[in-house]
């Protein structure tokens, strides 16, 4: 194989890509072959890096979309009222009741954390009067509520898709179709109104975990006075911060459900099939969280004038 430089260029050099690839290129004119070969593993690589790196995000994308879809469908049967209230009531309490000791035990020394961390600045500076309505402002609006879901979305989120990932794979979950009975309507639906419901209900505790943890590293360790601590808290913490954190848990309740529906449902290839749908519930549910959380904090809490 030859290729000439008065070829056209492009044919021309495709032509030696090739046969740089199997030696076969001429060295009319005292071309390089070596180069070629060089540019030609080069241009390999980098479509492989390309690959690599543009899979997981189309397929997060598509992820999405698969949800949006799955959300409308759930949201369409609610409407209806098509509702298994036994089921809803069975999977509120695996996901507030059970989750509630893990839960709470994050998040309180997510407190305490937090509260060293801050007590060992702002004593320096004379700033005592600030720490408890940090660390109640910093509960209240972004570690309680995100560091829940992240919690439930572990525990929860995997339950789900374990479970549903095995009815789906002896097609138990085709059995209820042909019975007649939607997997919307009686997987999905109990599974997105108890998250929905239970979530705020968690991150309630949660924000009195953390917020106690913090009062007892700021007392008990550093010896600052409970009633400063709960004046500062007093001073800075608001309704609409706890309100607002709440609202965001149950954005968050919602994605965990259907992300762990949605893995669950799509599963296939037995036992090593189930663990790629509980692995990538996880992950994808926890990401979720942590993107939303920005948006929903970026409306919520940015200042008025912040981009004008």
């Amino acid at each position: 194989m030859a290729c000439k430089l008065t070829d056209s260029p492009c044919p021309y050099i495709l032509t030696c890509f090739a046969g740089a690839k199997v030696g076969l290129v001429s060295t009319d004119r005292g071309f390089n072959p070596g180069a070629l070969i060089t540019l030609a593993k080069a241009v390999d690589l980098e479509e492989n890096v390309g690959a690599s790196v543009g899979r997981p995000v189309v397929g997060f994308f598509e992820g999405v979309g698969e949800l949006s879809l799955l959300f409308s469908r759930a949201l369409a049967a609610i409407v209806m009222g098509r509702i298994s209230l036994g089921e809803m009531l069975r999977q509120m309490s695996i996901i507030g009741v059970s989750s509630l000791p893990i839960v709470l035990i994050t998040i309180c020394f997510s407190g305490m954390v937090l509260a060293l961390n801050t007590v060992s600045q702002f004593h320096k500076l004379g700033g005592d009067q600030f720490i408890g309505g940090l660390v109640a402002v910093a509960m209240a609006r972004e570690l309680a509520p995100v560091l829940a879901s992240v919690v439930v979305a572990a525990r929860v989120g995997s339950a789900i898709a374990a479970e549903l990932g095995w009815m789906k794979v002896p097609e138990q979950i085709d059995a209820l179709r042909a019975l007649a009975v939607s997997p919307i309507h009686y997987l999905v639906v109990p599974r997105l109104l108890a998250a929905v419901f239970m979530m705020p209900v968690v991150t309630v505790f949660a924000n009195v975990a953390g917020i106690l943890g913090g009062w007892a590293v700021a007392t008990y360790f550093t010896h600052i006075s409970s009633q400063i601590f709960i004046t500062s808290i007093q001073t800075f913490l608001t309704w609409k911060d706890v309100i607002d954190g709440l609202l965001k848990t149950l954005i968050f309740g919602a994605i965990i459900a259907l992300v762990g529906c949605d893995r669950g449902l799509q599963t296939s290839g037995g036992a090593a099939g189930v663990g790629r749908s509980t692995t990538s519930a996880v992950v994808l549910a926890i990401v979720l969280v942590y993107v939303s959380d920005y948006f929903l904090s970026a409306v919520m809490f940015a200042p008025p004038g912040l981009g004008s």
